[in-house]
C-alpha cells in the first residue's frame, strides 16, 4: 500500500493551453477531479474482486506467489516517481495508461486492509474521509488566503511521517502508529487545502511561485493532478483506518 507520497474528457481550449480565465480554471479542476474520481473507482472495483475472491489470492500467495506481493509492496512507488518526474518525455495515452495501472496495484493492495479491518470501520473510515476531503477541497478552492506557506509546512510534516513510519517498521510499536495516525490525518487533510489551490492556481496558468507558467499541456496536467488529489485521499483514508479502524480478532 502506498502511504506517499488536456482537449480532456470534458473539453478543454481548442489550443489545450492554460488561459487566465475562471472558466478555465474550472473546467481545468473539472478534469482533474474526474481523472481522480475515475482512479477511486478502478482501485474501489479491484479492492472488491480481490477482497471477494481472498481464499484464492491466499492460495496462490502460500504457494510461492512472491512476485504479487513485492509488485504491491514497492510498484506504486516506482508509478508514483515515474509518473511525477517523467511526464514531460511521456505521451498522453502512456501517461494515462500508468495512472490506471497505478490505480489497479493500489486496488489489489487495499483488498489485504478486509484482512486485518472490520467491514464497517473500513467503510466508515472511507465515508469519513471523503466528508473531510469534501471540505479541505472546498476551502481551497474558495480561501482567498495564499496557503503556500502552510503547504512548505505540511510537506514538512510529510517528510516527518515517512521517517517516523520507517523507524516504527523496525520498532513496531502501537502507540508510534497510532500518533503517526493522529499526525497524518491533520497532514493530509491540509495538503488536501493546499494542492487544490495549487491545481486552481494551475488552472489560471499560475505555478507554486506566482509566475505565469507560459504554454502547458494541461492533458498531462490534469492527469498529475488528479494523482497528487488521489494520494492526498488515498492516504487521508488510511491514516484515518490507523487511528479509528477497528481489527479483526
Amino acid at each position: 500500500m502506498s502511504n506517499y507520497y488536456q482537449n480532456t474528457p470534458l473539453g478543454y481550449e481548442q489550443d489545450n493551453l492554460l488561459t487566465d480565465t475562471p472558466v478555465a480554471s474550472k473546467t481545468f479542476l473539472a478534469n482533474v477531479f474526474l481523472w481522480m474520481f475515475v482512479a477511486l473507482a478502478i482501485s474501489a472495483t479491484t479492492a472488491f474482486l480481490f477482497s471477494s475472491n481472498m481464499d484464492a489470492v491466499a492460495g496462490y500467495l502460500a504457494s510461492g506467489g512472491k512476485i504479487l506481493i513485492y509488485a504491491i509492496m514497492f510498484a506504486p512507488l516506482a508509478f508514483v516517481l515515474v509518473m511525477n518526474f517523467a511526464y514531460h518525455r511521456l505521451s498522453m495515452p502512456v501517461l494515462a495508461l500508468l495512472f490506471v495501472a497505478y490505480s489497479i496495484i493500489n486496488g489489489i493492495s487495499f483488498s489485504f486492509l478486509t484482512l486485518i479491518y472490520t467491514s464497517s470501520s473500513i467503510v466508515s473510515c472511507f465515508a469519513a474521509a471523503s466528508g473531510m476531503f469534501a471540505l479541505m477541497a472546498i476551502m481551497g478552492y474558495k480561501t482567498k488566503q495564499d496557503l503556500t506557506s502552510f503547504g512548505r509546512l505540511m510537506m514538512m510534516g510529510l517528510i516527518g511521517i515517512v521517517i517516523a513510519s520507517i523507524v516504527n517498521w523496525f520498532m513496531q510499536s502501537d502507540a508510534m502508529g497510532y500518533i503517526i495516525g493522529i499526525i497524518g490525518v491533520a497532514v493530509f487533510t491540509g495538503l488536501t487545502a493546499y494542492d487544490v489551490q495549487k491545481l486552481k492556481n494551475i488552472g489560471n496558468g499560475i505555478d507554486a511561485n506566482g509566475n505565469a507558467m507560459g504554454i502547458v499541456d494541461t492533458k498531462k496536467y490534469a492527469i498529475i493532478g488528479a494523482l497528487s488529489l488521489y494520494l492526498d485521499f488515498v492516504n487521508l483514508f488510511l491514516m484515518l483506518l490507523r487511528v479509528f479502524g477497528g481489527k479483526k480478532n
